[in-house]
């Protein structure tokens, strides 16, 4: 028998174990072509919250009673398909089961040699590949600029501040405990971090921090912390709209100032993206991101839960802040 983790229900507010349900189905038999697969790693992420709504967005919203997928590493178990052997590590997006038959499409070899298995779903995964391409394509990082984080202690703002300083931009990470602040200083080589559970005027802060304004400002956070960069924001500044994790769980359309005379007045450039916008150039943003890990100039974290069980809380787990870097389960 295998466990299957399917949606229950659609979470309303911030989502609770009991929007999820385990099931259990036997073993699938991989048929000409397939091959069966065991689940070793599971990414967890923010984005994931927005396709339990029942709304059109860029990608189609999780079915009820269907099992989540997400960014998975997982071994081949056996196989009836030519291009993979017993004992390859493939990843991809993948349902959460323990086990599952699969064609292989869309899925990608990985090498437990060059790094450790669970890299594959951070620093040279998708959230890797999002800092690199945001930061990159829309940012647009001059040397001598100045760098604004949020989330900066998660998966894709560490990797994001540590690209900046390659680029020799001064960087100001956002985080929420002083033992994260002191992790963005200490390990990834941020010039200045903010706790903003201690402040109470974040635009000040930021000024404090920033006294000459902000070139680029990096945003997986949105609401008032984004309203208080705007307030800090250089001519000819630069916006990158990666997530919104504090408005996530809102049931009602949030509002606040009105950003239109800043992005006027000040030539601001403010751009969303998903990562998949970048696909066909992925191989480039591997081999570069492969090759700063050689040579020691980006460092990762990660967050390791045990324990299939575990995913689901693990996944509610983020909108708490206890992830440092990637949040990962290792199932196997």
């Amino acid at each position: 028998m295998s466990k299957t983790i399917v949606l229950k229900q659609r979470p309303k507010g911030t989502p609770k174990t009991s929007d999820f349900e385990f099931i259990e189905e036997e073993q699938p038999i991989p048929k000409e072509g397939e091959m069966l697969l065991k689940t070793k790693y599971v990414s967890v992420d923010p984005y994931l919250r927005g396709r339990m709504r029942d709304e059109k967005s860029y990608v189609e919203p999780f079915q009820l009673e269907k099992p989540i997928v997400s960014a998975i590493v997982a071994e081949v178990l056996e196989t009836k398909h030519s291009d993979f052997k017993k004992g390859d590590f493939l990843t991809g997006m993948l349902d959460w089961k323990e086990v599952q038959a699969h064609s292989g499409k869309e899925l990608r070899k990985v090498d437990p040699q060059q790094v450790p298995l669970s890299a594959y779903l951070g620093i040279l995964g998708m959230t890797g590949l999002t800092a690199y391409f945001g930061l990159n394509r829309i940012g647009a990082p001059e040397k001598g600029e100045t760098l604004l984080v949020s989330g900066a202690a998660g998966a894709v703002g560490s990797v994001v501040g540590q690209i900046g300083k390659i680029k020799g931009m001064q960087v100001i990470g956002i985080a929420g405990t002083d033992e994260k602040v002191a992790m963005l200083k200490d390990k990834f080589g941020f010039d200045s971090a903010i706790n903003y559970n201690k402040v109470t005027d974040m635009a000040s802060a930021i000024k404090e921090h920033a006294p000459d304004g902000i070139d680029v400002y990096y945003d997986n956070v949105g609401g008032n912390i984004l309203d208080a960069a705007m307030k800090n924001i250089n001519r000819f500044g630069r916006v990158v709209n990666c997530g919104a994790i504090s408005l996530y769980n809102e049931t009602e359309p949030p509002t606040g100032p009105r950003l239109e005379t800043t992005l006027v007045k000040k030539s601001v450039k403010m751009q969303g993206f998903i990562v998949s916008n970048y696909e066909n150039d992925f191989p480039e943003g591997i081999q570069q991101l492969s090759q700063w890990l050689r040579e020691g100039k980006l460092k990762h974290e990660e967050t390791i839960v045990e324990g299939f069980d575990q995913i689901p809380q693990a996944f509610i787990d983020l909108f708490n802040g206890k992830n440092k870097g990637k949040m990962v389960v290792k199932v196997y």
